[in-house]
């Protein structure tokens, strides 16, 4: 009696999934070939009650996040003011009015540093003739020296 109950409520489950899945799927065949969709008359309002929580999240996550940036920021001068250390922007900013105060009584801009290796030595430059000429076994270069 209790095996015939168990298959009994097997074959009860295993319908309803088939029932089920055939529904949605029917439902989802009928979308798909351009079937109406089932509209919610409130998703606008959702949609925009959606947006604005998310524009209000990220506001929030924005003062935060500044927050803790101004608090850094202060302990960062603490520690500058402590070890006399200046900040990247003043350093710049003297060295460019040191530039400026330099060359405040010329007539031309003052020249900018070239690094090295960029052309500032006098090296001969060798041209590709020089270069293909290194290539050519001895007698060929012979040649074309002589002339």
């Amino acid at each position: 009696m209790n095996l015939r109950l168990y298959v009994l409520i097997q074959y009860n489950y295993i319908m309803s999934q088939i029932m089920f899945r055939s529904e949605r799927a029917t439902k989802d065949m009928g979308k798909m070939l351009g079937g109406e969709e089932e509209k919610d008359p409130d998703a606008e309002r959702k949609e925009e009650e959606r947006q604005e929580a998310l524009r209000q999240q990220e506001e929030e996550r924005k003062a935060k996040y500044a927050k803790m940036e101004a608090e850094r920021e202060s302990l960062r001068q603490g520690i500058r003011d402590k070890y006399g250390i200046k900040k990247k922007e003043e350093k710049e900013a003297e060295a460019q009015a040191a530039m400026e105060q330099a060359s405040e009584g010329s007539l031309t801009r003052p020249k900018k540093a070239i690094p090295a290796g960029c052309g500032n030595e006098e090296e001969e430059e060798e041209s590709i003739v020089d270069t293909v000429m290194k290539f050519l076994p001895g007698p060929l270069q012979d040649m074309f020296n002589k002339k």
